[in-house]
């Protein structure tokens, strides 16, 4: 991680980001590897709660609560979470948060799914509880590298005890590209979850495509992880 390891993006870069249409990350469709190991994480469970970290406007929100499940996200940027409800063709409501002064929470009309605008950071279980399912896709790869311990931290705090937290990763020569997204290796993730979570490799896949030649890298390889705590 060392030549990145001073690589820091600001919240209102992520902002900008948005504000200039350059988002990349979002993806149209269900993810595949969510779809294909979602039994992994529900383990027969029914209407388990999600969190979503750094959600976006990920489809993944709404295809989760068209199952039966609730939602939960956090996003800083009011534009990804409206873009979500209307392209989505969601009613919401909009609320303050009293527990997070300045943050928003967008919530669909029937409950199922609650985005909190706000700094990820700012987020805690004593705003929204604990959560029996996590979906990590393009979370901890936008997290700042010297962020991940309290990244880490942050993500267990809001596991309950029988909670599964599907974690998508990436892996390239961190010598090529500054990021985001950020390379995160095993070794980083044993780091930040080792002592408190069970870490079992899903599966790992070549997903280089042309638009990564444009960041001057010539392989890539995403890689799904579940993590599980261990027992007290």
């Amino acid at each position: 991680m060392s030549a990145q390891e001073n690589r820091v993006m600001a919240l209102s870069e992520w902002e900008d980001r948005w504000k200039e249409g350059k988002i990349g990350f979002h993806r149209a469709q269900v993810h595949k590897l969510l779809e294909k190991n979602l039994d992994k994480v529900a383990c027969g469970r029914k209407e388990i709660r999600f969190f979503f970290p750094l959600c976006g406007k990920s489809v993944d929100m709404k295809w989760l609560a068209d199952m039966g499940h609730t939602v939960v996200g956090v996003e800083i940027s009011e534009k990804g979470i409206k873009q979500f409800f209307e392209e989505q063709d969601l009613a919401y409501n909009e609320e303050a948060v009293p527990a997070l002064p300045g943050a928003k929470l967008f919530k669909s009309a029937d409950g199922k799914i609650c985005i909190y605008q706000c700094d990820l950071f700012q987020f805690s279980s004593a705003v929204a509880g604990t959560f029996g399912g996590i979906w990590d896709r393009g979370g901890l790869v936008a997290i700042n590298p010297r962020d991940r311990e309290k990244y880490g931290s942050l993500l267990v705090s809001l596991m309950n005890t029988d909670c599964r937290y599907l974690l998508d990763t990436v892996e390239y020569n961190p010598e090529l590209y500054k990021g985001p997204p950020f390379f995160v290796s095993e070794e980083d993730l044993t780091n930040m979850f080792g002592g408190r979570c069970i870490i079992e490799l899903v599966e790992a896949i070549d997903s280089f495509e042309e638009r990564h030649k444009s960041w001057g890298l010539d392989s890539l390889t995403e890689k799904l992880y579940l993590l599980s705590p261990k027992a007290q």
